[in-house]
Formats: C-alpha cells, structure tokens, sequence
C-alpha cells in the first residue's frame, strides 16, 4: 500500500495485515445478534434488583454489582463492534443499523439501573460499611462504593432529583442549538483560494487555508469565518448565557459552592489545580510574546495577526513520504526508554491487528483509540506517510497501551481511566517520539520542522486551552455574581486575554474578539483545562525517563497499569507528578523557554 497512490482503494483491495481484526470480538453478525439477544434479556434481569439492595448482609448488592458488570462487559463488546465496523465503510447500512441498535440497548440499560444510586445513599452508611468489612467480595468495591457515597449531601429527594432530570432536556438546548446553528445553518462566504479559484469556506477548510503561504488568502478565510461568527454574536451570545445559567442553577440546586466546585468534584480536583492551569499561562505569557516575535520574523512580516499563527515557518521534510513500516519502527525506536515489556506489548498490537491503517473508500475520517474491558485495545488511522501520520500513530497507540495496562491490570470496575488521565500517556509517547526525532534530526530544516511543530502544540494544546479556562472561569463568576453576559462583555474579555496571551506584536483585529463564539468546548463547562494538566503530567513523564530519574519508568507503568483505582491526582502524584503543585508546570515551561531558545539562534 505506497502513500503516493492517487486513487482511494475500495477495502476489499487492502491487505489483511493492515486492517484490524474485528472478529476477535465477533466472528459474524450471526454471532453478535445472539449476544444482543441474551443481553437484552440480561438488562431486564437488573431491574429486578430494584428495592432489594439491603437485604441478605449486603449479599444482594453484590449480586446485583457482578450482573451489572456482566451486562456492561457484554454490551460494551455489542457497541464497540457495531460502531467499529461502521467505521470501516460508511456507505453500508447494516453495520449502522447494529450500531444503532447497540446505542438503544445502552439507553435501555441506563433505565433499567437507573435506581441504583439513589438506592446505594438511602442505605445506612454505618451497616454499608460493616458488609464491606464483612464480605471480601464485596469489598472490592470499596472505593467504587465511596465515590457515590461522597457525593451525598448534593443528592436531592427523590422527587427533586426526578424534577432535575426532567429539566435535563431543557438545560441541553443551549448546545443543541448551537451545534445546529453553527453546523447546519451557519454559511460562510465563499473566497479565492491560491490559484484564483472561488471556493466555498467552511469550518473544515479553514485549517488548511489558515496554514496557507498566500497570506491573502488566509486573510480572507479568517475574516470569512470570524467575521460570520461576528455577525451572529447576539443569537450565540443568548445560548452560551443560557448554557452558563444552566451550570448555576444545578450548581446552586445540588448546594455546590459555585459551578467550578459542582465540575471538579466529581474528580477530586481542587480549584488550586485550576488556579495552577491559568496562573502558569499567566505567569509565563512572556514566552508566547517572544514566539510570536519569532514566527513574525521567520515570515518577515511587517505585522503580526491571528491568521498569522498557523502558517508554517518550516518546510515540510523532504522524506515526508515514510512507508508504514518505517513509521512502526521510527515510533518504536523512540519508546525504547520504556522499556523491554511496554516495546513488547506494542509488538503485540502490531502482530495482533490492533490496527486499521490505511483510508478506503467510505472509511470514517480521522483517527482514533477505542475498545471495551472485554477486548484488546483498537486503533483507527488512516495513514498517508507523512510525519504528522508519525505522531498520530504514537498518539494512538499511548491512548491503546494506557486501556491494555489499566485492563490487564485492574478489576473491571477500576479499569477505566478518567477523562483526566485520559490524554496524559497518548502525550507521553508524543513527547518522546519527538525528543528522539530532534535527537536524530538529519538537517536544519528537520530540526526547523520538528521545532514548529512543538511550538504548535504548546500553543494549542496550553496556552489556548488556559486562556479558554480562564474565560470559562471569569464568565461564570460574573454571571454568578449578578453581571449580564453581553456579546459586549465576552468580545471585550476576548480582547483583553489574546492580548495577554500573544502579546504586542499581534495585532488584535475586532473579528477575533468574537471568536468565543466559535469554541463549542464552552457548552461543557470546566473541560478544557484537563487538556493543560495532561499535556502538563506528559512531558513531566517524558522529561523524568529521558533524563533516567531514578525508578521514571516504573513509576509511569504503574501510572498506566492504575486504571481509575483511586481519584486522578493520586494516580499521578504515587507517579512522581503532583498536579496540585505548580512545579511540574514550571518544568513544562522551563522546556518551553530551552526550545524557544534553540529556535531563536535558528530563525536569527
């Protein structure tokens, strides 16, 4: 399969090698109806444990917590492999259909135990305990058990907590409108691309123009996109102030202190770990300032604008053409410091078809790392052999060999990691793919491109994600403070923290300052900043096993191997990475400072 074929293959033209193996879930379709089938019947079976959690000495509850496992390891295999297959050729609708199905039982599963909690706080605590001393088995979930049982006092009455989940609906209307205004009916201009031909601008092509060599064109495509978003700030400003007061009103109705506490709880994260997120960015925007000096000198420009971020300062590598083969082996190479036993599992996925490598027609775009407790780890690509397909196999393929430990290692009710953890081994291997290529860099430009490239993901994935942060955090304190969140009000806040972040060589032109309305992150709120902690915890790993600190790989296996056995701070802290400290960000900004430097002397 050569990367510089032109024609896209049909999937029955790909090798079998380079496909992942599917029916190590399920040898057919026949088979996967039979395991609905009787997990249908499984999922009406938990109801019956309604009512019935107290009794027996609590022999009842764990009977009730092995079936639930039961069904969730079964149904997770029907999801998987219905929606993995889909993905294979978009245009077939029988795996669709399995999907579609596979999502519905979920829904079916979710009522079917939705007593389970409120049943769990209604029991004494002091009985609850004396069985989990009691009975071995049941013990196990001890923790699983202590994370509802801490949440209790913002559990309401029955009858209000049916009152919240009736408001639910409601409260996903700010979002929901969003996604449809801005995905459906939202139209943007069309512009010229390079060669003079009238395109039409979308949401998808304003990367691609954004990194564009003509800076008229990526001028047009920033004020065709921003501008658009500009013109429609007063409908999006009304839905992401419906969104925020939708965050209050559960914060103040569940007794939180504020909607920062409701949305950290849950992970045991204090606001200090927040604080950390927008505090480093803050401290440290002094750097940013000096890599847009350096990217406005690098493209010799008279000055300096947001458009101006994305575009290349390097060229492409000349070998941007590596076989498939030749990126297992240049990513292998890379994590050789993990060590004999992490080398090996990834040989093991290479062997075992863990991947599906190639696009065919139909295949979903992208890429990504799935699977469930009952299988091995999945990964889809869809290589092209550049440098970039590189990073995004060792990228997938940390997301993979983070579920094999933590499955292989933990009981399935602790074998999930958290949304928190979730990007910190998938970065690591990043980060160490990257050491190694500037290590081995065979030329300036190389070491030009691998340096912009780095740069790139310090700018996206921390300082972008920390200025996001900081306007969730200032909106909603506003809000709960009594002010009115005006488009006025967020254009203004806008203005004030892109000048912050990039400093007074950008030039702030009035079309960004509406560019809150364009992040859908915002109708979560509180997410963005676990993509700051887990670049932040990646490179601390990363910095701790190339520099040989004593017991860094050990420690990071035993990171991987935890799963979510305890809260997500303590998982890192036991690995030698405590996020309630600001000293692994600092380290992250140190490494900042050192290559910013090295790029310096370079684009001098």
């Amino acid at each position: 399969m050569a990367a510089e074929n032109l024609s896209v293959p049909e999937r029955s033209e790909i090798a079998a090698h380079d496909k992942w193996d599917l029916e190590a879930i399920y040898k057919t379709f026949d088979e996967w109806e039979n395991a609905f089938n009787q997990v249908s019947l499984n999922i009406k079976e938990l109801a019956s444990y309604a009512g019935k959690l107290g009794e027996d000495n609590g022999e009842k509850l764990l009977k009730f917590l092995k079936a639930d496992e039961a069904v969730s390891l079964e149904l997770g295999k029907l999801y998987v492999y219905a929606s993995m297959k889909s993905h294979e050729d978009l245009r077939l609708t029988k795996p669709m259909e399995l999907a579609g199905r596979a999502e519905k039982l979920m829904t079916d599963y979710a009522a079917a135990n939705a007593f389970f909690q409120p049943e769990l706080l209604s029991l004494d605590e002091k009985i609850l305990s004396s069985w989990l001393e009691a009975n071995e088995d049941l013990s196990l979930y001890k923790f699983f058990i202590f994370k509802i049982l801490r949440e209790r006092e913002h559990i309401l009455s029955h009858r209000e907590e049916e009152l919240l989940a009736r408001v639910g609906e409601l409260s996903s209307v700010p979002e929901n409108a969003f996604s449809l205004l801005t995905n459906a009916d939202l139209k943007f201009p069309d512009i010229k691309d390079e060669n003079g031909n009238l395109v039409e601008l979308t949401e998808e092509r304003w990367y691609r123009f954004s990194r564009s060599l003509n800076r008229e064109v990526r001028r047009d495509a920033f004020i065709g996109i921003y501008g658009t978003y500009e013109k429609f700030k007063n409908a999006i400003g009304a839905l992401y102030s419906g969104s925020v007061k939708g965050d209050i009103f559960y914060a103040q109705a569940r007794k939180y202190e504020n909607s920062l506490a409701a949305a950290l709880l849950s992970d045991n994260v204090s606001a200090g770990v927040y604080d950390n997120v927008v505090e480093t960015a803050n401290k440290y925007a002094g750097l940013m300032h000096r890599l847009v000096k350096l990217r406005r000198r690098a493209l010799k420009l008279d000055e300096f604008r947001y458009y101006d971020l994305n575009v290349p300062i390097s060229q492409e590598p000349v070998d941007d053409n590596i076989s498939y083969k030749d990126a297992c082996d240049m990513v292998l190479n890379a994590l050789e410091p993990l060590g004999s036993d992490y080398i090996n599992n990834f040989k093991r996925g290479l062997n075992e078809r863990w991947i599906d490598v190639y696009e065919n027609q139909g295949k979903r775009k992208g890429a990504y790392s799935w699977g469930s407790y009952g299988t091995h780890p999945y990964v889809l690509l869809n290589y092209n052999g550049t440098l970039r397909d590189v990073f995004t196999l060792a990228h997938e393929m940390g997301h993979s060999l983070h579920s094999f430990y933590s499955h292989s290692s933990q009981p399935q009710v602790y074998a999930e990691y958290t949304i928190l953890l979730a990007e910190v081994a998938s970065t690591t291997n990043e980060a160490l793919l990257l050491g190694y290529l500037l290590k081995n860099a065979k030329s300036q430009d190389d070491e030009k491109w691998l340096l912009n490239y780095y740069y790139d993901m310090v700018r996206t994935t921390f300082f972008r994600q920390a200025m996001f942060a900081d306007f969730e955090r200032r909106t909603h304190d506003y809000a709960e403070q009594g002010g009115v969140l005006t488009p006025e009000y967020m254009s203004d806040l806008w203005r004030e923290l892109n000048a912050n972040c990039y400093g007074p060589d950008m030039t702030i032109d009035e079309e960004l300052c509406a560019e809150w309305a364009r992040i859908p992150h915002f109708y979560s709120a509180f997410y963005v900043y676990k993509y700051v902690t887990g670049f932040t915890a990646a490179n601390a790993f990363a910095a701790a096993i190339l520099n040989h600190e004593p017991e860094a790989v050990d420690k990071y296996l035993g990171f991987l191997k935890s799963g979510g056995s305890d809260f997500s701070l303590n998982i890192l802290s036991r690995a030698g990475v405590d996020l309630s400290s600001s000293e692994p960000f600092e380290r992250a900004m140190k490494l900042f400072e050192e290559r910013l430097g090295e790029g310096e002397k370079l684009w001098s």
